[in-house]
């Protein structure tokens, strides 16, 4: 019973402990990137292809946010919109490993008694102030609290291991053969998505005085491994560079581990002799315990130890794989293979730099402008196929242009706002505001053929049948709103002022026809050829096709200069 009772303990206290240490870690993580706001992603997506600048950009960056994981999937998201190359992913991403390494230093420093106030004063600032930048530092307070809280539960948790002769015969395989102990640091930090959380638990086992420095150690080499799990994962369904910068991520960080471990005793006396104390030194009387803030059994140096194998581990890779950037993306490239779709995803012709020339900045925003609306036309093209054929193939590619439209319009508009602080003439000032409208109701069409798009997955998924007439209905009024698109964007093209008499008659025929096919709708529900899930997807339909004809009747409005 006694021993139940212990291994309770042991259980509760560890899914607790480790719970209330990762919701720290997101709360002061998220806190983190709310301060810094959209700045981080500004620095990121402005790296130039100097790999040292982008190191020490990656440092800076996460160790600012608190999290290597939102750093290296910012970065995947990046080189998956072609903002950023591979070779300028591989350096940021190895700063990233080394700004990680922040989270175990501060763990190392013994503040576990603040936890409890930090937790009082973070939830004050967060629950009863009104200033949102108090409020952001009420949530890193908090977070922070509450990762040092769990940290003690892990900790007591650990205490009936102390006499536990099975589990110290376990962790002396651990720290004996040093493949294990990296075999299941890397498994854990898989599990977890955190290698703060595994790191947190390993020195809370060490500073009980249960891990040895050597088993310690190659548990920490094991999470190195296991944290790069997060940038594959969010490659998945990326482009190919996107999904090669996950695979440098996880090479480097591997490739590390096994040159340590050739020369494991070599890095473990120079840990030794870096760090104050002796790592596997343990209190052993009640006047060392009061004279160093621990407890009997306890290990005190232990932390600061594993804190600087991990930072240490992380700075001499870098050092020895940043001037290999070159080479890794090589390596990368040949394991990942593939070619890419020929679809550029940044902007092809603006530039900042000329904004100081009005003329040339205006200029550059009408091809940006001209080069969306093309986009648009493909994807209700593409759209509509997709709603004849049924095939699932196409849906990658149709993502891949809404997610482009949805950053061109970003930068678009950004650089228009930019351009309108200029001093510039009415006239520009009138088409600036134009254009702003032109990629708004743009941006808008790619929303309604994702919903287009989305209902029809419905509809195979639910394994509902139109009608033939149903078919030919959505085909009348399909055709008639890609006609009128692609009527507005040839305009556009052709710089053609004289087409709005055109479109308010193909905008009113568009209406006309939703309102006439929405009426048969009716009627064959009411006499039972339809049925109601059939009827609500097809409504739903004949909707988006309206919304599609009144965005591009605002669109050819702003064409011709009367919006």
């Amino acid at each position: 019973m006694l021993e139940l009772i212990l291994n309770q303990k042991l259980i509760f206290g560890l899914m607790g402990g480790l719970g209330l240490f990762l919701f720290g870690m997101k709360i002061m993580s998220e806190g983190l990137q709310k301060i810094a706001g959209s700045r981080m992603r500004k620095i990121l997506s402005a790296l130039t292809s100097n790999r040292i600048v982008g190191t020490l950009v990656g440092i800076a960056v996460t160790a600012m946010i608190q999290s290597s994981s939102a750093t290296t999937v910012m970065v995947v998201g990046f080189v998956n919109a072609g903002l950023m190359s591979l070779v300028q992913s591989i350096g940021v991403i190895l700063g990233a490993n080394i700004g990680t390494t922040v989270t175990a230093q501060l763990i190392a420093f013994k503040i576990t008694k603040y936890a409890l106030p930090a937790i009082g004063i973070g939830a004050g600032f967060k629950l009863f102030t009104k200033n949102k930048k108090w409020s952001y530092f009420g949530e890193i307070l908090l977070g922070f609290g509450l990762l040092f809280f769990g940290l003690s539960v892990m900790k007591h948790a650990f205490d009936p291991l102390k006499t536990s002769d099975e589990f110290r015969q376990l962790f002396m395989i651990v720290g004996d053969n040093h493949l294990i102990g990296v075999m299941i640091g890397a498994i854990l930090t898989m599990i977890v998505q955190s290698s703060s959380a595994t790191i947190g638990i390993t020195i809370a086992l060490a500073t009980s005085g249960i891990l040895s420095f050597d088993a310690s150690v190659a548990l920490i080499l094991g999470e190195n491994i296991g944290t790069t799990i997060t940038a594959n994962l969010a490659a998945i369904g990326t482009n190919l560079a996107a999904r090669r910068t996950a695979f440098a991520h996880f090479l480097f960080n591997s490739l590390g581990v096994c040159y340590m471990l050739l020369f494991f005793p070599f890095f473990l006396n120079f840990i030794s002799s870096m760090s104050p104390g002796d790592a596997d030194f343990v209190i052993q009387t009640q006047d060392q315990a009061a004279r160093m803030g621990g407890e009997l059994g306890d290990k005190p140096f232990i932390a600061r130890h594993i804190a600087n194998t991990h930072t240490m581990f992380n700075i001499v890779n870098t050092i020895i794989f940043l001037p290999l950037v070159g080479l890794l993306a090589k390596i990368s490239t040949v394991v990942i293979r593939g070619r890419e779709e020929d679809m550029e995803f940044h902007l092809k012709y603006l530039d900042n730099r000329v904004l100081s020339t009005p003329p040339i900045a205006l200029a550059q925003a009408r091809s940006e402008t001209r080069r969306m609306a093309q986009i648009a036309r493909e994807m209700v093209d593409e759209t509509l196929l997709f709603l004849q054929d049924n095939d699932l193939k196409k849906l990658p590619g149709l993502e891949k242009k809404e997610d482009l439209t949805d950053v061109l319009q970003k930068e678009i508009t950004d650089f228009l706002v930019k351009l309108s602080q200029k001093s510039i003439t009415q006239e520009t000032s009138q088409e600036v505001a134009s254009m702003m409208n032109m990629v708004n109701d743009l941006e808008r069409v790619g929303d309604h053929c994702e919903n287009l798009w989305t209902l029809n997955q419905r509809k195979l998924d639910q394994k509902i049948t139109f009608s033939e007439i149903a078919m030919n209905e959505i085909s009348e009024i399909s055709d008639l709103t890609r006609e009128f698109l692609a009527t507005i964007v040839q305009a556009l093209e052709d710089k053609n002022t004289e087409i709005f008499d055109e479109a308010h008659r193909l905008e009113d025929g568009i209406d006309d026809i939703e309102e006439r096919l929405r009426n048969n709708h009716i009627k064959r529900l009411n006499t039972g050829e339809c049925t109601v899930n059939s009827g609500l997807i097809f409504i739903d339909m004949l909707h988006n096709f309206e919304k599609i004809g009144d965005h591009t009747y605002n669109f050819a409005k702003a064409v011709v200069g009367k919006k």
